[in-house]
């Protein structure tokens, strides 16, 4: 589906204590809208900032109708902020830009021409140097491309990506680092495009060390959920039948050794009742996540035919 100039944009931008980079972002963003002519909306969320950014924000509204404001009373982080923003959307495609202004806002339309060539999300690929953050990306992309078998080289860069995408993925805390993989899990068409990287000129980074055992545990978490959480009854119950069947094994041979060699093992009478028992109890934790996640599909489909019959 090409992307054209009569395709509502929404650029999302959360923000947090990014007050002095608010001017320049909006000034920026005013003059691509305008110079490509694009229908658009730029949505800013204040990620509970304890700066002026709101205020700064709010007050570029009146001479920016474009602009849309929304505020979190308390940093919720990242992956909040978007969801904020995806209900405020009202695009068709949807843009995420971050407010640091370490990517030019005059470099969006790069973004919008590759997704015009039919894909569903494009996402940004960094040209830069950017210190040690580099070399953590690398590692945790180069992990990431393995272990989930995406074919892009930069999980967390700026993104241009269909409404249908956002509304077909629920986001968990600190998940926005799993976007694209998610996206294409889902069988959307990912496509990426080199995107310059800039110094930060005001502000301080909001990248911390403890970033680094959080994203490792999320990316055990998501490889977890796509993998067992789609047949949980195949799985759990796979594991529960094997070691039911292993406790009748053992069970027959403890008979064998009592009423034909006339040997007892008491041990081996505990092994059998271990043994039946975990079979049991994964076989019955398989068949619940069955029925949950038979729940949480039509929970989805629920709420999405309410978000729809919203905007109708």
């Amino acid at each position: 589906m090409p992307t054209t100039n009569t395709e509502k944009i929404s650029v999302l931008i959360p923000a947090f204590n990014e007050e002095e980079n608010v001017p320049e972002l909006i000034r920026k963003f005013s003059e691509v809208f305008e110079k490509q002519g694009l229908d658009a909306e730029l949505i800013l969320i204040d990620d509970g900032s304890t700066d002026d950014t709101y205020r700064c924000a709010t007050e570029h509204t009146k001479t920016h109708p474009f602009l849309k404001v929304v505020k979190h009373r308390s940093n919720l982080g990242l992956t909040e902020a978007l969801k904020t923003g995806f209900r405020t959307a009202r695009g068709d495609i949807l843009v995420f830009y971050p407010a640091d202004l370490q990517y030019d806002p005059m470099d969006m339309p790069i973004l919008l021409e590759k997704l015009s060539e039919g894909y569903d999300m494009v996402t940004g690929w960094k040209k830069g140097d950017y210190g040690l953050k580099s070399i953590i990306s690398f590692f945790y992309n180069s992990v990431s491309r393995w272990l989930f078998a995406v074919d892009v080289h930069d999980l967390n860069s700026v993104k241009a990506f269909r409404k249908c995408v956002s509304d077909s993925i629920t986001l968990r805390n600190d998940w926005h680092r799993y976007f694209v993989v998610l996206a294409a899990e889902q069988g959307f068409k990912i496509g990426e495009v080199r995107i310059p990287l800039y110094p930060r000129k005001h502000g301080k980074s909001k990248f911390g060390i403890l970033r680094i055992p959080v994203g490792i545990l999320d990316l055990i978490s998501v490889k977890f959920q796509m993998i067992f959480m789609k047949k949980p009854m195949l799985v759990f119950g796979s594991i529960g039948v094997g070691l039911f069947i292993i406790g009748l094994a053992a069970g027959v041979y403890s008979l064998y050794l009592r009423f034909v060699l006339l040997q007892g093992f008491r041990p081996l009478l505990y092994f059998v009742v271990l043994s039946v028992l975990a079979g049991i109890v994964f076989f019955s934790f398989g068949f619940l996540l069955e029925v949950m996640m038979t729940m949480l599909e039509k929970l989805e489909e629920l709420k999405g035919e309410l978000d729809r019959d919203r905007d109708s």
